[in-house]
């Protein structure tokens, strides 16, 4: 499987409807949302608003990652905004479990994060209990970093524990994808690719995304 989500982060907002139609005609799998509250990590990107244009515009679905703090409070919202699938991070909580439970009430999709500072063996007890893992190839909170190269262990670890057990979960990579380390990343087990620059910043952005995709 190879999913490619372009962080909508990394958009072009003057013509955001313009670049939603070009994520349409792509050859993109789903438009990735990064909400930041400025508490758990320092800057501060969009919420509910926005979800309105992003889900009228865009025909994708959109896959929500929350880098807050108290998601608890907020992942109905998101759900009823018409995100697609929502995840938090692990370190942001106690107990993810009722948060878990609370999204799969609405029908939506699954999702827990981590960033790089934190042990990838945490994720082991939860790796039956959501849909999707996204593994920080960053450090959340800001586009444009370089990919962390100790993140392909982490993902050819949890790609051997998903193979294991026998489910379905997929692995979710996000920061500094491109058109250089998709292939390696694809290879190592991920099955979705989140990438902002990379294609927001390409001359041709959808040739872009199909390069990542055929890597």
């Amino acid at each position: 499987m190879k999913i490619i989500a372009p962080s909508v982060l990394s958009a072009d907002f003057g013509h955001l409807a313009e670049d939603l139609e070009m994520i349409n005609r792509s050859e993109a799998d789903w438009l990735h949302i990064d909400v930041m509250d400025g508490t758990f990590v320092p800057n501060i990107s969009f919420g509910f608003p926005l979800m309105e244009p992003f889900r009228k515009y865009c025909t994708k679905p959109l896959d929500v990652h929350l880098m807050i703090v108290h998601p608890e409070k907020y992942v109905e919202r998101f759900c009823d905004a018409g995100a697609w699938s929502v995840g938090f991070h692990l370190e942001a909580v106690e107990d993810p479990l009722p948060i878990l439970d609370l999204i799969k009430t609405k029908g939506v999709r699954t999702c827990l994060t981590i960033n790089p500072d934190i042990d990838v063996q945490r994720l082991v007890p939860y790796l039956d209990k959501v849909d999707m893992i996204l593994l920080m190839s960053v450090f959340a909170g800001f586009g444009g970093q370089k990919f962390i190269p100790e993140t392909m262990d982490k993902i050819r670890f949890i790609r051997q524990e998903i193979d294991r057990r026998g489910l379905p979960t997929l692995i979710e990579i996000d920061g500094g994808v491109n058109t250089q380390n998709a292939a390696e990343l694809f290879a190592a087990g991920a099955d979705a690719l989140v990438a902002g620059s990379a294609v927001f910043g390409a001359n041709d952005p959808e040739e872009a995304i199909r390069m990542m995709k055929k890597e």
